[in-house]
C-alpha cells in the first residue's frame, strides 16, 4: 500500500474493477472524524468509523457481498453493502456519508481501503464486484 493515511501522505488507492484512482486519509480533527476521499475534484468524506464498522459487518456474512455502489440520488440495492452504508439499523444510525449530495458511492470507495489494511477480499471484475471479511 502506498500512503500513510495522512493528508500530507494520502493513501493511494484503484477502485474495484482498477478503473479509477483516488486518495484517502483519516481526519481526526473533523467533527466527526472523517475519511476524505478525493477523485479528481470531487472530495467525499465518510465516518471514519466505517472501517472498523464495515470489517465487523462482513465478519458476519456467510460469503461474498455485492459492492452495489451508487450515487446518493440513487437507491441502493438490497443486500449490498452500499445499503448498509445507508441503513438506519448500522452503527451511526443511518448514512456513513458525510458531506449531503456526496454521501453514496460507500460501495466504491470504501472496500478497497479495507482491501489494502488487509480486512476483506474483493473481487476486481469489470463490473458486479463483491467483498468478504479474510
Amino acid at each position: 500500500m502506498t500512503g500513510q493515511g495522512t493528508v500530507d501522505d494520502p493513501w493511494r488507492l484503484t477502485t474495484a474493477p482498477g478503473t479509477s484512482d483516488y486518495t484517502m486519509y483519516r481526519d481526526e480533527a473533523a467533527d466527526p472524524p472523517a475519511l476524505v476521499c478525493q477523485v479528481g475534484s470531487t472530495t467525499l468524506k465518510y465516518h471514519v468509523s466505517a472501517i472498523e464498522d464495515l470489517a465487523a459487518w462482513l465478519r458476519t456474512k456467510a460469503d461474498w457481498v455485492p459492492l452495489g455502489a451508487a450515487d446518493e440520488q440513487k437507491p441502493a440495492a438490497e443486500g449490498t453493502l452500499e445499503a448498509w452504508g445507508r441503513d438506519p439499523s448500522n452503527p451511526v444510525g443511518g448514512w456513513y456519508g458525510l458531506r449531503k449530495g456526496y454521501r453514496g458511492r460507500f460501495g466504491m470507495y470504501l472496500p478497497p481501503l479495507l482491501e489494502e489494511l488487509g480486512l476483506v477480499e474483493l473481487t476486481h471484475d469489470k463490473r458486479n464486484n463483491s467483498v468478504r471479511a479474510v
